[in-house]
């Protein structure tokens, strides 16, 4: 794969990967409301339970388990494309730090979930998706721009390239639309949580 090439996937991947991260994390905070999570969790099985369709619900859980791998896979391949050697040594090691800490959320969680804030932990995950989208569209801007794909713009506007910052006008428009439909869609689940309590 030749440089431009690799700079062309990387890109396309990245803005994938941002656009995932930003439905997840929609998604999350859309339930961080306990009793809504419950709610629709519950509604969920008894739909499933008095229907019959034990398979219905077998599908449904697959899916699920397949959309959290899928967005595991596309984090990933934004992290290991790009790497050198030393790179990828780091995120394997990351690999194995972020296992080792959801073996441990696991147990909290299994151990405490009556006690968890749920709504917290929702709205925190959540919290961290919409950063890591808008770092992902300024990197996914930069990798397409770099391979030729995308023209580039440069601004008077300092740099941040570690979280996804460029000065070209192009990144930081995409950016700025990000941070725009993240406050859209905090405010449209926080006031839909207003009117269901």
């Amino acid at each position: 794969m030749s440089g431009a090439q690799r700079e062309t996937t990387e890109g396309v991947t990245a803005l994938l990967s941002a656009a995932v991260l930003l439905y997840a994390g929609y998604w999350l905070h859309s339930r961080s409301h306990a009793d809504r999570w419950q709610t629709y969790i519950s509604g969920g099985l008894k739909g499933v339970m008095s229907s019959g369709q034990l398979w219905m619900m077998g599908l449904i859980s697959f899916l699920a388990v397949y959309r959290e791998a899928f967005e595991t896979v596309l984090f990933m391949q934004v992290l290991w494309v790009p790497a050198d050697v030393t790179g990828r040594s780091a995120v394997l090691g990351g690999l194995a730090a972020g296992a080792a800490a959801l073996a441990v959320c696991a147990w909290v969680v299994t151990r405490f979930s009556k006690k968890l804030p749920i709504g917290l932990f929702f709205g925190l995950s959540a919290m961290f998706l919409a950063v890591m989208a808008v770092v992902f569209a300024g990197k996914g801007i930069a990798a397409l721009q770099a391979a030729g794909s995308l023209p580039m713009s440069p601004v008077g506007f300092p740099g941040i390239p570690s979280l996804g910052v460029y000065p070209n006008i192009q990144g930081l428009l995409l950016q700025a639309v990000i941070v725009v439909l993240i406050v859209i869609g905090y405010r449209a689940t926080r006031n839909a949580g207003r009117s269901v309590s």
